[in-house]
């Protein structure tokens, strides 16, 4: 029997994918869920064989729920209503994809043709194969999942990041804000950079957009873009000679 979990937040879509699969496809158990952040525990409890995520939803893109997931050994298929994501699909090493609404006849070549797949062959592999090709490929951007897109940022466009509590805002040279639903310690690891610097516990910062340095009790950045950023104790004199302050 095939376990499979369809992540949608649009139940309209739900409800016809799950009958379909129960109409056109042999053996499976099917399990809906309409919120990215239920489904990450369903995910890894359930063990499914098949997954069909959604990739714009509203509490969680389908790229951050995938990075959020403990168990990834299952097969992929992502629906979504907007062929602009085919390519971050690939990226993401999904087994198929599926426009919104799901024809018959593709739900039913995709389905078989991870039954025709070796075993093994699974989710967990081709990220880490895939990932590495795009590091090399963007080794000048960054890649940052948020908002049902993966946004690839060149470095000198980044002024900071600051953390609240399980969110990150970027803030970009062309004033643009993106919001992720991550910890600012997880963010971090894509920005492992020279001119990128953890200055406090809620700032990460772009050195290279430091304007002006204020003194007092921990000091103060202003960035580039007017906002500051505070400087902990134990972070001032790595910062300072990173910024050749006496």
């Amino acid at each position: 029997m095939l376990k499979i979990v369809i992540v949608d937040d649009e139940n309209d879509a739900l409800e016809a994918l799950e009958w379909k699969l129960n109409r056109y496809i042999e053996d499976v158990k099917v399990i809906k869920c309409n919120s990215p952040i239920q489904s990450i525990n369903i995910i890894d409890t359930v063990e499914p064989d098949i997954v069909f995520l959604d990739i714009q939803m509203p509490e969680m893109d389908g790229f951050t729920l995938l990075e959020n997931l403990t168990n990834r050994k299952f097969n992929l298929i992502f629906t979504t209503a907007h062929d602009e994501f085919a390519l971050k699909a690939i990226k993401v090493s999904a087994i198929d994809y599926l426009l919104k609404p799901v024809d018959k006849d593709e739900l039913m070549s995709a389905i078989s043709k991870i039954k025709e797949k070796k075993k093994g062959e699974l989710l967990e592999d081709k990220l880490q194969l895939l990932l590495g090709n795009i590091d090399e490929a963007n080794n000048d951007k960054i890649n940052i999942s948020a908002d049902g897109k993966v946004y690839l940022l060149e470095k000198e466009d980044v002024i900071m990041l600051k953390s609240d509590k399980s969110y990150t805002t970027l803030f970009l040279a062309n004033e643009q804000q993106i919001v992720v639903s991550k910890t600012l310690k997880e963010v971090e690891k894509k920005f492992q950079f020279p001119q990128f610097f953890r200055v406090h516990n809620s700032y990460l910062i772009n050195l290279t957009h430091v304007k002006e340095y204020l003194k007092g009790l921990g000091g103060e950045l202003i960035m580039s873009n007017g906002l500051s950023a505070s400087i902990s104790r134990n972070k001032k004199s790595e910062l300072f000679k990173k910024l050749y302050l006496d």
